[in-house]
């Protein structure tokens, strides 16, 4: 004999329907055991929190060039490289057969105020380097693409942590209750895919939310966000009547935190139609701020990040491409096209947030994974490199026009001032108001945390 559902298993299906736009199975609430923060039993989970110190920060855009692009060939210039130009690479490198040490074939030029070098794959970057923090002693535990992913991602080289944006909205929620805290956009999905901004073990409701920017037109965006079957006016009385009697049934279950998450959701997912059709909308955007940004999925993406920052969104994350598209193993030149499509943009996207004001108030992060070997693989291409590689941050708190560390004369090690990934996590958390190690959660007994039982915030980068 088949049980009828229960009134319970109806609305978790429900629910279930807007897991998509990272809205389905809202879990418990606010004040978490070890989290630091207060709040009602009612609650909404994404509401605004406060932080632990003032923040410096407000969101974070992650430019995120998956595949791993070179340091030596695009803001750590080697010329020692160009002297041992074919050459043997020393002892440490002996492990990796047939390499040979391989000049740049790019050159680099002197930017800012403070002369900082930057290849010219990047034109449109370096006119904004006064604005950057180039950080050039960057090292991670893997040179594994899916590991390091996993690793610069959440803190964890294992798909068992959640990640950066889902810690930064558990921490201090979000600024627009229309639309998810934290958003992925990605034409396709990187490698190891969904678990880069997996929850994990935190509340369901602040997984990333992904979306496939190969199509910007905002009505396929995101998918079943409009009913086909009725109007706005008509959707809200069968939401208001749906809701008396969710209501009726939460108040016999008090503090029922799941149900009443799961009723949120229907909410929010309500007020998305409008929200969200009018923050995807680029046709809404001045054509020379297009032009600005340029044509293509990356570019487009940068805008919509623009766009969403400005309506509240805590952490916009934008994946180059799909698969691993920086991953040049076998020529090096390949970069010159990823530089092409993401250069204009990036800048644009700088050069925009501060014109509007909201530079310093948003953190903005590129890199990859890893680097690029300074040796050769092959004739022209190169491996992974996980000793020593470059990331830049722009705004937010971030002191701009310097250059923190350094690697060796060839570019192989980190050997100033050296910037581990749980000492990055650790400083883009002070810039957001959170002390890394107050950030906690407990689960399966033990509180847990982003950066683990490691990292040190970078104080000589903050402004």
């Amino acid at each position: 004999m088949i049980e009828s559902p229960t009134r319970r298993d109806v609305l978790q299906s429900i629910g279930a329907g807007f897991g998509m736009v990272g809205l389905a199975g809202v879990l418990g609430t606010a004040a978490t055991p070890g989290s630091g923060f207060a709040g009602a039993a009612n609650s909404s989970p994404l509401a605004v929190k406060p932080g632990h110190l003032p923040a410096k920060a407000k969101r974070v855009i992650f430019l995120f060039m998956n595949g791993g692009p070179s340091h030596v060939d695009t803001f750590d210039p080697k010329p020692m490289l160009t002297k041992y130009d074919g050459s043997a690479p020393p002892d440490s490198e002996a492990g990796r057969k047939k390499m040979k040490l391989m000049k740049s074939p790019f050159t680099f030029k002197k930017y800012g105020k403070a002369g900082i070098e930057v290849s010219d794959l990047f034109p449109n970057i370096a006119r904004q380097i006064d604005d950057i923090c180039v950080i050039r002693s960057m090292v991670t535990d893997s040179p594994a693409h899916e590991r390091a992913l996993l690793f610069m991602n959440s803190g964890n080289m294992q798909p068992i942590r959640p990640s950066m944006g889902s810690w930064l909205t558990y921490g201090l929620g979000t600024e627009n209750q229309n639309l998810p805290g934290f958003m992925v956009l990605c034409p396709g999905k990187p490698v190891v895919g969904p678990q880069l901004w997996g929850n994990s073990f935190l509340p369901a409701v602040f997984q990333g939310t992904h979306i496939n920017n190969a199509n910007i037109n905002p009505k396929t965006l995101i998918r079943h966000l409009e009913n086909p079957a009725l109007n706005l006016s008509v959707q809200r009385d069968q939401l208001d009547l749906l809701q008396a009697f969710n209501q009726i049934h939460l108040d016999q279950r008090a503090n029922d935190s799941t149900l009443e998450s799961r009723i949120q959701s229907l909410e929010i997912a309500y007020r998305m139609q409008a929200e969200a059709m009018d923050g995807f909308d680029l046709a809404k955007e001045p054509e020379r701020i297009r032009r600005m940004y340029g044509p293509g999925e990356f570019a487009n993406a940068c805008l919509l990040a623009r766009r969403l920052t400005e309506r509240g969104v805590r952490m916009v994350q934008i994946y180059y491409g799909n698969g691993q598209p920086w991953d040049d193993h076998g020529d090096i030149l390949n970069h010159r096209k990823h530089a092409e499509k993401s250069d204009q943009a990036v800048g644009a996207l700088l050069a925009d947030l501060k014109a509007r004001g909201l530079l310093d108030e948003t953190l903005v992060i590129w890199g990859g994974e890893f680097g690029r070997t300074p040796a050769s693989q092959g004739a022209k291409g190169r491996d992974h490199h996980s000793r020593g590689f470059t990331m830049w941050l722009a705004g937010g708190g971030i002191k701009g026009g310097m250059v923190h560390g350094a690697t060796d004369e060839l570019g192989i090690d980190s050997v100033q001032d050296r910037v581990h990934v749980h000492d990055l996590h650790a400083t883009i958390l002070h810039l957001m108001g959170l002390d890394h190690e107050r950030l906690t959660f407990r689960y399966s007994g033990r509180d847990f945390r982003l950066t683990d039982v490691h990292g040190h915030v970078v104080q000589e980068i903050l402004a």
